[in-house]
């Protein structure tokens, strides 16, 4: 059915969906997973790396830049779409700084880059973007943390946490059970690599966290301190496990100590009767039991 609807980007099918956008979602849910933490005074980004090849250089494989001073983007999906609204968002920023003297505020630079995106569903000859996007920073002059998600479709809006990418609708109710209001540093940057450790399978060295602390400041964590997060994650997982294993062999044992006592409590009662039930002294008169008179 789909089939006489998708070929064109501005025909709607009857049902009211635009084809083409749906299928730049589904890269979106195809690309690499990115989370994004708001603290209390900080807001973490994680993204999942790629694994590069052995002659590539790591660092000309980026999955979260900077677009000013004050405001970091992750993305997930088509990686050349990413790079051009990059590029585009941070012109913006520039030109905000032209004009207004002033730099741009987080949720500016996010209704820009969705602008852009909803221009690219409705014009003939193009495609939309095949990305989603987290944007995160501190407004100037502001100390509250912002995280902001794009889409697709155009659409954008405000996050306590979010998560994009490959099994973000798992990552995301994870983040559902275990986010907290007002988070401190640490913690916000250990709930986001747990959030990752649900869908990268590899560990740490396939994991990338960027912490923005406050107006401008912005600090990307090395290796050594990841793979530290990761191991003492690990280990609460285990000793969780254990602690697990403990109550269940407890109640197990609990219960098998029941059902021995209740047994052997039933094996010492006498039957109500005594021997008289067996039958053996009783005279029995002759048409008694057959109601014969």
């Amino acid at each position: 059915m789909s089939r006489s609807y998708d070929r064109a980007l501005t025909v709607f099918s009857p049902d009211g969906h635009l084809f083409q956008v749906e299928y730049a979602l589904e890269a979106v849910r195809r690309g690499t997973c990115a989370v994004g933490v708001r603290g209390k005074s900080c807001v973490v980004l994680g993204v999942e790396k790629k694994s590069t090849l052995q002659l590539q250089d790591p660092r000309t494989v980026r999955k979260v830049a900077m677009l000013d001073d004050h405001v970091c983007v992750a993305f997930a999906g088509l990686t050349a779409d990413g790079r051009i609204l990059i590029d585009k968002a941070r012109v913006e920023c520039q030109s905000h700084r032209l004009t207004v003297e002033d730099p741009v505020s987080i949720e500016y630079i996010t209704k820009h880059i969705a602008g852009i995106q909803q221009k690219y569903t409705q014009s003939g000859g193009v495609r939309p973007f095949g990305i989603s996007t987290l944007v995160v920073g501190f407004d100037p002059n502001d100390k509250i943390p912002r995280l902001y998600q794009t889409e697709p479709s155009g659409i954008y809006s405000a996050w306590k946490a979010c998560a994009i990418g490959r099994a973000s609708k798992t990552v995301r109710e994870f983040l559902e059970k275990n986010y907290t209001e007002d988070l401190p540093r640490d913690e916000a940057i250990k709930l986001t690599v747990k959030s990752l450790l649900e869908v990268v399978q590899t560990g740490a060295k396939n994991i990338e966290i960027s912490v923005m602390e406050s107006y401008g400041v912005i600090s990307n964590l090395e290796q050594s301190e990841i793979e530290k997060i990761v191991s003492q994650i690990e280990s609460e997982k285990e000793a969780e496990a254990e602690r697990k294993r403990q109550r269940i062999a407890a109640t197990q044992a609990g219960q098998a100590s029941m059902a021995m006592g209740s047994a052997a409590v039933s094996g010492t009662q006498t039957p109500a009767g005594g021997a008289g039930d067996s039958g053996e002294g009783h005279a029995t008169v002759p048409g008694e039991e057959t109601g014969v008179q």
